[in-house]
């Protein structure tokens, strides 16, 4: 499904602030794959993401996604193919526009719908109905602005438009981080009933390992620019914190330096 051949990535070349984010990275997701991915500050972790993405063209090696090369698609041709969700609630969706409008662009985008002057009452029903299955209670303020939504509605939101018209690839980054635990764990559970429903390739950068853990079928670990652990089965199913701590020292030759990811529960 997800190729990523050596792929290399090198910010500020040539100068003294060089720097090697991705470093011959390879890795590749089978259909229907859930990889959490975790590692310290710096480890390289959004930077994969935003290469997958298109948010930059990579300086070696290459990407496909469902058989097809996207090396040197522009981002906005691979927003077609992959929905993407960001650690801050605010990007992604306009503030300014209502649920509904903000529901019928992603619609639009994926050709279930077209975005013309105003909004039919098939293209409704389906949102509210779409909404209703959050438990939120937003099917009934479709016309509130997208703006007024709390951190957690707003990304429930979000995601229910990431994965509208199912992507064949999802990019999560931290799309939890900025909400409190409570709400954290509401779109958690949230992203795994979706991404189980609809079998969606996803890739999941988080800052809690117990989440890395619990979710999808597999965990790889970066640091330095490179995948130093690939974890899944029945050797994933037994991992505890503190042994994945402990296999993160031995690959590594240092500690984890993520304080947030050390002490989240």
């Amino acid at each position: 499904m997800l190729s990523c051949n050596n792929i290399t990535k090198i910010f500020n070349k040539g100068t003294l602030n060089e720097k090697k984010a991705l470093d011959d990275v390879t890795l590749q997701l089978n259909d229907g794959d859930f990889v959490t991915v975790i590692g310290g500050n710096g480890a390289g972790k959004s930077t994969l993401l935003n290469a997958i993405a298109g948010s930059f063209f990579v300086d070696g090696g290459t990407l496909q996604l469902d058989g097809e090369d996207i090396t040197f698609m522009p981002e906005h041709k691979r927003a077609r193919l992959i929905g993407r969700l960001f650690q801050d609630p605010l990007k992604g969706t306009a503030p300014d526009m209502t649920i509904e409008e903000n529901m019928a662009l992603a619609a639009g985008r994926g050709g279930k719908f077209s975005f013309g002057i105003g909004i039919g009452k098939a293209q409704r029903a389906y949102f509210r109905e779409r909404l209703e299955k959050l438990g939120l209670g937003l099917e009934n303020r479709m016309k509130n602005k997208m703006g007024l939504l709390s951190g957690g509605q707003r990304q429930a939101v979000t995601l229910l438009m990431a994965t509208m018209s199912v992507p064949k690839l999802l990019l999560l980054d931290e799309h939890t981080a900025a909400l409190d635990p409570a709400t954290a764990e509401k779109v958690i559970n949230l992203t795994k009933e979706i991404v189980e429903q609809e079998h969606i390739t996803t890739l999941m950068i988080t800052h809690n390992i117990h989440s890395a853990l619990e979710c999808g079928n597999r965990t790889i670990m970066m640091d330095d620019g490179k995948i130093i652990l690939d974890i899944n089965g029945d050797e994933r199913k037994n991992m505890t914190v503190e042994a994945l701590l402990q296999l993160f020292r031995l690959k590594s030759s240092k500690e984890l330096d993520n304080d947030r990811m050390l002490l989240t529960k």
